[in-house]
């Protein structure tokens, strides 16, 4: 809303207006309020949760601590949502079509979740929203992004002319290159593959017996796939005071420089990646993300005042996944995202070996001493503090591998 206002002002010739041309700026704004409103707010709405008695039923895992976590609040993922929205909302573009797409999976997944967490606390069902429900919820918002970015005009890859870049003077990037150019705007369904020498892969490649008029189908079942995947793990990392919150904001960092470099043709020029016009609003987003992350861990680190519940994780995964494919970086999810994955998978390696060994030797066996994996160490008598400061860290050299891709092929 303010960038149409200091849009217009701009055009009056107000001294300062045109500051809000620049992403950079809204960026560091947006990451400036998100983290204010956390961090100011948070504090009001743990109050508010703790008089309503919105507090967490925690079940007795034999983990050591965890019966002192019962009736911390719960429901906190309210406040990372507001503080995403809200300055997205005065920042952003709000007719950027990758903006919209993450304003609607913002409160589309933030509403089941607290569903979910509505149900546990206020109806006292430890179960929450039935998984069936939850899933659906999952599929519908994965299908409203696959079709978006697949059969939305504004969704194009910019490809610019050699001989018309390489007229361009290095100082001329900071100006409207647009009118100097010759370019064409193509939709494209090519994504990145990391460690490749070409890079990239079409999707429309990936079954050639497939007409191409069909390839819609295999990339909108991917987007579903990935953004369901991504939401649960989140929803299954975040087990210990900071975990989540902490991991999620590494990766939203990385997305955002991704969503920044491609957003700007000097750069994905130099870098030889794609150049996706509009893209760079994107990053006022992130950017927002980041600041609800750690005005978020304010409150939620070691030991925690307030859960973010189900309302905050499921959100935060489906917007990384979403961000991901806008970006074009969907492929890179197992290792930016590799934590994530990691405790999603333990938890269905656990699952099956057990099902397995019970079925052929009569009783269950495990691989993990519990699952998640976060979990699993904590009964390796590992203070969850020292859990949670070690998978930032690994957390931190996934996404400094994930940003090496950019020309490591």
């Amino acid at each position: 809303m303010l960038y149409y206002l200091f849009d217009y002002l701009n055009t009056m010739d107000i001294p300062g207006a045109g500051v809000f041309q620049y992403i950079s700026f809204r960026a560091g704004m947006a990451a400036f309020l998100s983290l204010l409103i956390t961090i100011t707010f948070g504090h009001n709405l743990i109050a508010y949760l703790r008089k309503k008695q919105v507090g967490e039923d925690i079940r007795d895992l034999g983990l050591e601590g965890q019966i002192q976590k019962k009736g911390t609040p719960t429901m906190g993922g309210l406040i990372i949502i507001a503080a995403i929205l809200i300055p997205t909302l005065l920042f952003a573009k709000l007719d950027n079509v990758y903006v919209v797409l993450l304003i609607i999976t913002t409160c589309w997944l933030g509403l089941i979740g607290f569903l979910d967490d509505y149900i546990k606390v206020f109806r006292k069902n430890k179960e929450g929203l039935a998984g069936r429900f939850k899933i659906v919820g999952q599929i519908g918002i994965g299908l409203i992004v696959g079709f978006t970015l697949y059969f939305n005009n504004n969704v194009v890859v910019r490809e610019v002319s050699p001989a018309s870049l390489a007229s361009i003077e290095i100082e001329d990037f900071q100006q409207d290159l647009e009118t100097k150019m010759d370019y064409k705007d193509v939709k494209s369904t090519t994504t990145t593959v990391p460690f490749l020498k070409n890079n990239e892969l079409d999707y429309s490649k990936i079954l050639p017996f497939l007409p191409a008029e069909y390839t819609w189908v295999i990339y909108v079942l991917v987007v579903v796939l990935i953004v369901t995947g991504i939401s649960n793990g989140a929803n299954i990392t975040d087990g210990i005071d900071g975990l989540a919150a902490g991991t999620s904001g590494i990766i939203a960092l990385t997305l955002a420089i991704f969503a920044y470099l491609s957003g700007r043709i000097d750069f994905s020029s130099y870098l030889n990646i794609m150049y996706i016009p509009n893209l760079g609003e994107l990053v006022i987003f992130c950017t927002a993300f980041v600041g609800a992350c750690l005005g978020f861990l304010w409150y939620n680190a070691y030991p925690a005042q307030v859960f973010m519940g189900d309302t905050g994780s499921l959100t935060m995964g489906g917007i990384i996944a979403v961000v991901a494919f806008a970006v074009r970086k969907e492929l890179l999810i197992p290792v930016l995202c590799g934590i994530f994955v990691v405790e999603n998978a333990s938890v269905i390696l656990q699952v099956a070996y057990f099902k397995y060994t019970k079925k052929k030797y009569g009783e269950g066996r495990r691989i993990f001493r519990m699952a998640p994996l976060h979990h699993h160490y904590q009964k390796k008598n590992i203070h969850e503090a020292k859990i949670v400061t070690r998978f930032w860290i690994a957390g931190i050299l996934l996404a400094i591998l994930t940003l090496a891709t950019l020309k490591l092929r």
